[in-house]
């Protein structure tokens, strides 16, 4: 039976998507180290054609993606998104109910697509580039009666009228006196960094990733010297002194760093097999992270539970197959050591 708008205590707002994978191993890897925000490329000859031996499909977007995490850890969860009235929206509404996450503020309009992505897997590392197109989630739009009575709001990358919903979410939250995890993507970041700082300003919790982090910071000191867009610790206390309370930042196979304003810790990466692919293993960390933080536990065991996550999301393509319970995670948390560096 799924719950009342009054027993969610999360509600994830953002987007909602089919995904569609292409692995190759025909992609020529570029370095580019003197661009600090995307140091590799790929390549593939103009005009090629390029078979593919299999394909695969799976529900995406931020907001699903974290809402069927938190859902498989056994959080009350519910996906506040858009899809279209179409064969993939009815194909996701599926998927969202044999997953057991609640589909009430899955809304569906009429008159638009449901949003899909094409995504090309690198086979040799399971590095990803994804082309999306957005239809549905161009049009999201916050209704605050829908929203009532949430205790925590999982804001993720917006699209379409993202500083109206934006604004909206913040005030609500405000009024209601509930709580912000605060995702926001890079494209939020790029069009308009300002909106973003508000929403920074109101959030309990930060979770980005590192390129995302440089961004925003260099969106506000443009003439930052690059060994400080290099120090992790300096990017979480910046982003720190902006108002977010707890942060947390990935960077790849790097792993990730935590900052609440006095530990800092950092967790390098766990796998539980080969990778596969790298699609989804932010969302993964971040359901990760945010459930133990909801659980009431450390930043240093949320890195471990968002490690773990990704970690084991990593050997499936698309961001749903892998993901822990909370069974599992429990079997799983000594295998990875987080370390303190202050």
């Amino acid at each position: 039976m799924f719950l009342t708008a009054s027993s969610y205590k999360v509600i994830c707002i953002g987007s909602t998507s089919k995904d569609i994978f292409f692995p190759t191993d025909e992609g020529v890897i570029i370095e580019t180290p003197e661009d600090i925000t995307s140091k590799e490329k790929i390549a593939f000859e103009l005009g090629g054609k390029y078979r593919v031996a299999n394909r695969y499909e799976a529900v995406g977007g931020v907001a699903a993606n974290v809402s069927h995490g938190l859902v498989k850890l056994g959080h009350n969860t519910a996906c506040y998104s858009r899809i279209g009235r179409d064969e993939v929206g009815d194909w996701i509404m599926n998927k969202f109910r044999s997953a057991h996450v609640p589909t009430k503020f899955l809304f569906v309009d009429e008159s638009a697509k449901t949003d899909l992505s094409a995504i090309v897997v690198l086979t040799q590392n399971g590095e990803r580039t994804i082309f999306h197109n957005r239809d549905a989630n161009e049009k999201l739009e916050i209704i605050d009666e829908k929203l009532e009575r949430a205790e925590w709001f999982f804001v993720s990358a917006l699209n379409g009228d993202w500083q109206g919903n934006l604004k909206k979410i913040l005030a609500l939250k405000n009024k209601m006196h509930c709580l912000l995890a605060f995702n926001p993507g890079q494209h939020n970041i790029k069009s308009d960094t300002q909106a973003v700082l508000e929403g920074i300003a109101e959030s309990d919790v930060l979770l980005l990733n590192k390129d995302e982090a440089i961004e925003l910071v260099l969106n506000m000191k443009k003439d930052l010297p690059r060994e400080h867009l290099d120090n992790e610790m300096f990017l979480l206390e910046t982003l720190h002194r902006l108002g977010a309370k707890i942060i947390s930042m990935t960077d790849g196979k790097r792993g990730a760093w935590s900052f609440d304003g006095k530990e800092y810790w950092y967790c390098p990466i766990f796998t539980r097999g080969d990778i596969v692919d790298s699609t989804g293993c932010g969302d993964s960390f971040a359901s990760g992270f945010f459930s133990a933080l909801l659980e009431g536990q450390s930043i240093e065991k949320a890195l471990r539970y968002g490690i773990l996550n990704s970690g084991s999301v990593i050997g499936h393509y698309g961001a749903i197959a892998g993901l822990l319970s909370k069974s599992e995670m429990s079997d799983m948390i000594e295998k990875v050591h987080p370390e303190r560096l202050n």
